[in-house]
């Protein structure tokens, strides 16, 4: 079971037991399809998409308190009836946490890339223990949507896809269809960076 915030933060969910998997009536009333939002920072991408999707769901996930709060008053504001947010570390959401098969989406945003060769472990895109883990809390032919500024991130992480057996690469262009800019994505590109994008659908377990 979990609980919903009363008024001023009435997106968060905060489970009655930390140990065990939620179930997905715990995240939202209903059948509407539910997309998760892998460390979602203030919430500017998830309110943007739950604004533009109102018949979809939004799940956000974020370890900083503060970046929760702005996540629950940009849906105060937005009259966002169909986001939430779960203050919990991704790492500990994806393994313990989030119920299994209950998300038609995910989407791993801009992650720090952890640049340095001592870090390589935390870069989760390019570990096979993470894809396997969000192929678990993914329904039958949902998506796993990752994007970053950083090409060898990106190429590490495509690399391990490709000897990923139980996902399998979709076509992603800018303009194949609407996808909210993170505050990140919109920073970088006034930069002058380009954005490297992968687009993977769940396949069943050989």
């Amino acid at each position: 079971m979990a609980k919903i915030e009363p008024f001023p933060f009435p997106h968060e969910i905060y489970p009655d037991d930390w140990f065990s998997r939620l179930r997905r009536e715990d995240l939202f009333p209903g059948d509407a399809p539910i997309e998760l939002d892998l460390g979602c920072g203030d919430g500017s991408f998830l309110a943007r998409m739950a604004s533009h999707f109102p018949d979809r769901n939004f799940l956000g996930v974020e370890r900083l308190l503060g970046r929760v709060r702005k996540v629950s008053r940009k849906s105060v504001v937005g009259d966002l009836a169909n986001v939430r947010v779960l203050r919990v570390d991704s790492n500990y959401a994806v393994g313990w946490l989030l119920p299994l098969g209950f998300a038609s989406r995910i989407h791993f945003l801009c992650p720090d890339p952890w640049p340095k060769k001592k870090h390589a472990a935390r870069r989760q895109m390019c570990r096979m223990d993470f894809l396997a883990s969000l192929h678990s809390l993914l329904e039958d032919d949902g998506e796993l949507l990752f994007m970053t500024d950083d090409e060898p991130y990106f190429l590490e992480a495509l690399e391990v896809q490709e000897g990923c057996d139980f996902f399998a690469r979709e076509p992603w262009e800018e303009r194949d269809f609407f996808y909210a800019r993170t505050d990140f994505e919109e920073q970088w590109l006034a930069e002058g960076r380009t954005m490297h994008r992968l687009r993977l659908r769940k396949l069943p377990r050989p």
